[in-house]
């Protein structure tokens, strides 16, 4: 969940165990599901991605902790 915050995304609100993030300029938002000692699913990691508007490349460089330029 990091990785979308460092790319713009923020925490609207909680609905149970999902986090619904927004961000400016977007329709849409993410529904991230946090469940203690649980790991998101490769499926739903990469439909997230995709539908934040990033390439697998950019959110792998969000996840390492970077920032990038223009974003």
């Amino acid at each position: 969940m990091r990785a979308f915050e460092r790319a713009g995304w923020r925490v609207n609100h909680i609905e149970g165990s999902h986090y619904i993030l927004v961000k400016e300029g977007f329709d849409v938002h993410l529904s991230i599901p946090v469940h203690k000692g649980r790991d998101l699913g490769v499926g739903l990691l990469r439909k997230l991605i995709r539908k934040a508007g990033l390439t697998p490349e950019e959110y792998i460089t969000f996840f390492r902790g970077k920032k990038l330029k223009g974003r």
